[in-house]
């Protein structure tokens, strides 16, 4: 039992208090009660209406648009109402099809299935681009094999070959196929028959070799095209297109190189490769392309190799050196290296020489190496040089990848001294030829005169006879210098690649084989031995092929089939050195990369076709064509069909005024403001250049100090923290 006291008792303020408490709670409960009841009705009513609304939307999908069509026009409805019945009307439009109902289902089905059908014809079309990829898969299987430096090299062959391509295609379908189709036949005139003297011999294989005989007087050489101002029904002006097809193939090829390396410049994106040197051979130097275990063994032994040279590099830099010794040995290395330079360009201008000498004697009496006697010395010249160069740079002492950029280099002047003393040699037969032709001139002058009075004599009084006629064989035709520079290049381009393919054959098939099959009964190991696999030189096969490429650009103007043997050269090389490599080569230890993305080999390329290019253009403007030969026979000089062409199938007006724009005074003053702009464009670009050389060093100088700052922080807060603690 509860007992009260009087202190007990609970004052009246205080009872109303409590009482006014349990009211507002009872208040609180029921409005909580009302609200939850509200909600619910408010979610019911919200249910009902989304129901009713989809029930109203599918009747209205089953009537088509009559549903809203049937709302009377001068029925007042409020603005929101028309904004929903236009969603509305949105709807249905594009939805219908897809809902599979109304009048729109068979159109939205046929939709479906034309866009399914071209989402699979671009899949498939982006398959079949794939395919016709000339040799993807090859130069895949060998990326797999040899790792990306490997494959690179078959990438940059494929690009020439579709440079070559767009070569060939102008000039066959604009010089051969006109020639073949509308031209006079063979033996119509004398330079598109072969000699009485030689028919016997111009269908013989040696003959035919040498690019004599049949193939001397046909489409392939600059001689057997007549100069004729037009040909054929259509009236094709063959000397006109001749000449542009010649220019436009030089200024395509550059056009082309420039591009390559412009677009290899914005992919660069600029930046310090000295910069972090160990961080980026740390997390940039594998080359995940690579899918063979042993080649695989070989790149990481390579990366290791990388990570010593350099911690080798950084101590040396730190040691001091003989200086005077180093200097003197880098000297003497030169100094070889400008013997071997002279005495393989003296070798060349003496086979020359002994070839014209050759020329001049009965091709029977001439043996193998007599005919193929200057072709072979430059091939083998470019195959030996080379070892005696990498022997003198082991007097330089350079870091590897110097020593092989300067072997690059040594080998790329090798090639082209070469080629420009093949170039004067050729100059100076030129010129002999010339000479020779004055007086050629001089006796077909003469032996016309005898046989028209010959002829003449025959007649007895004022008889008629057969009209006078003499066989073309049996003219007499002066030499023919331009077919005879056309023949040198051709056959110095297939002897090339007759070496190149007995090199691979020997020096790198048949060492494999010896290396495979006698290693298990040799005294050593022969694979990782000497004299082991032939390691596969990128740097030597793109100069080869760049040296090639020059030889193409000097000679297809004399020779309009040069592109198209080269293309040949291309596609049996793409095929031999794949199953060469695959078959018989390792990978190379340090390697330039060789595709298009590396303007090194870009920048040899395009000097190469600069310094091509010269000798060609000094040929058309300086010296005189053969006067009975070739589609300028009879101008001073090549260019002038330029003239003949304004003067003939231009307007007077128009020929006055391109005379007056190719004014050699207006010319040179335009070749002035493109050199000064260039030179303009070089000086910014060499600005820019520094200052943002400049900026980086300021940076990365404000990066190390505030790196120093914040060690200097961290260092005195931690002697901070220790002496406080004791």
């Amino acid at each position: 039992m509860w007992n009260w006291d009087e202190d007990d008792e609970i004052d009246e303020e205080e009872l109303e208090r409590l009482k006014a408490e349990s009211g507002k709670l009872k208040d609180a409960e029921s409005l909580s009660f009302r609200k939850e009841s509200t909600s619910k009705r408010r979610n019911e009513t919200i249910l009902r209406k989304k129901n009713k609304d989809e029930e109203t939307m599918e009747s209205r999908q089953k009537n088509g648009k009559r549903g809203l069509k049937r709302i009377p026009s001068h029925f007042p409805l409020p603005s929101i109402t028309l904004l929903y019945i236009m969603e509305a009307k949105k709807f249905v439009s594009e939805n219908e099809g897809a809902l599979g109902k109304g009048k729109g289902k068979r159109w939205f089905a046929f939709k479906m299935m034309m866009a399914k059908k071209w989402v699979k014809f671009l899949r498939d079309f982006e398959n079949f681009k794939a395919a016709c990829v000339p040799w993807e898969n090859k130069i895949k299987a060998i990326e797999s094999q040899f790792g990306s430096s490997v494959a690179s090299y078959f990438l940059f062959m494929r690009w020439m070959y579709g440079v070559n391509m767009v070569l060939f295609i102008l000039t066959f379908s604009l010089i051969m196929l006109p020639e073949y189709l509308w031209g006079l036949p063979y033996g119509s005139l004398p330079r598109k028959t072969v000699p009485r003297a030689e028919e016997a011999s111009a269908a013989n294989f040696g003959v035919l070799y040498d690019f004599n005989g049949l193939a001397q007087y046909s489409v392939l050489f600059y001689g057997y095209y007549d100069n004729q101002r037009t040909i054929g029904w259509m009236n094709f002006r063959l000397p006109l297109s001749y000449f542009l097809v010649g220019i436009s193939c030089i200024g395509y090829s550059f056009l082309v190189v420039l591009k390559a390396m412009t677009q290899n410049i914005g992919d660069d994106g600029g930046g310090d490769d000295n910069t972090f040197n160990f961080s980026w051979k740390v997390f940039c130097s594998w080359d995940y392309l690579i899918g063979n275990p042993e080649t695989a063994d070989n790149k990481f032994n390579s990366i290791t190799m990388n990570f010593k040279e350099a911690i080798i590099e950084e101590r040396a830099a730190q040691v001091e050196e003989n200086v005077h010794l180093i200097r003197f040995l880098r000297f003497l290395a030169n100094f070889f290296v400008f013997l071997t330079l002279a005495a393989s360009g003296y070798l060349i201008f003496w086979a020359v020489k002994r070839s014209q000498e050759f020329a001049q004697q009965d091709p029977d009496t001439l043996g193998w190496w007599e005919k193929n006697e200057m072709n072979m010395v430059m091939s083998l010249l470019g195959m030996f040089c080379p070892t005696l160069f990498d022997l003198f740079a082991e007097l330089e002492d350079y870091h590897p990848l110097i020593a092989l950029k300067w072997l690059l280099i040594r080998i790329f002047a090798l090639l082209l001294g070469n080629l420009y003393v093949f170039i004067l040699a050729l100059l100076d037969e030129i010129n002999n030829k010339i000479e020779e032709e004055k007086l050629v001139r001089v006796n077909i002058t003469l032996w016309e005169a005898n046989m028209i009075k010959a002829y003449n004599a025959t007649l007895t009084g004022n008889s008629t006879g057969a009209p006078f006629f003499v066989h073309p064989a049996d003219v007499p035709r002066g030499p023919c210098w331009e077919t005879m520079v056309g023949q040198e290049f051709v056959r110095l381009t297939v002897s090339d690649v007759l070496t190149t393919y007995v090199t691979i054959l020997i020096g790198d098939f048949l060492r494999a084989c010896f290396v495979r099959f006698c290693n298990y009964c040799w005294c050593w190991d022969l694979e990782y031995g000497y004299p082991s696999y032939t390691e596969f030189d990128i740097s030597g096969n793109v100069l080869a092929l760049i040296f090639n490429q020059g030889m193409i650009w000097m000679g297809s103007f004399f020779a309009p089939s040069l592109p198209g043997i080269n293309i040949l050269r291309l596609h049996t090389s793409m095929y031999f050195q794949c199953w060469a490599v695959m078959c018989c080569n390792v990978p190379e230890a340090r390697v330039f990369k060789a595709s298009r993305s590396n303007n090194f080999y870009l920048g040899m390329l395009l000097l190469i076709l600069f310094l091509s290019t010269m000798p060609v253009l000094y040929m058309i403007v300086s010296l005189p064509p053969s006067f009975d030969c070739g589609p300028f026979s009879g101008k001073n000089r090549m260019f002038e069909v330029i003239g003949e062409t304004l003067e003939h199938d231009f307007p007077s007006w128009m020929a006055k005024i391109l005379r007056q724009l190719s004014n050699p005074g207006l010319v040179i003053a335009v070749i002035l403001v493109m050199v000064l702009t260039r030179f303009k464009q070089m000086a910014t670009f060499l600005n820019r250049t520094a200052a943002s050389e400049n900026m980086l060093w300021i940076l990365y100088s404000q990066g190390l100090e505030e790196s120093r700052q914040d060690r200097r922080r961290e260092t005195a807060r931690l002697i901070s923290v220790l002496s406080g603690s004791y």
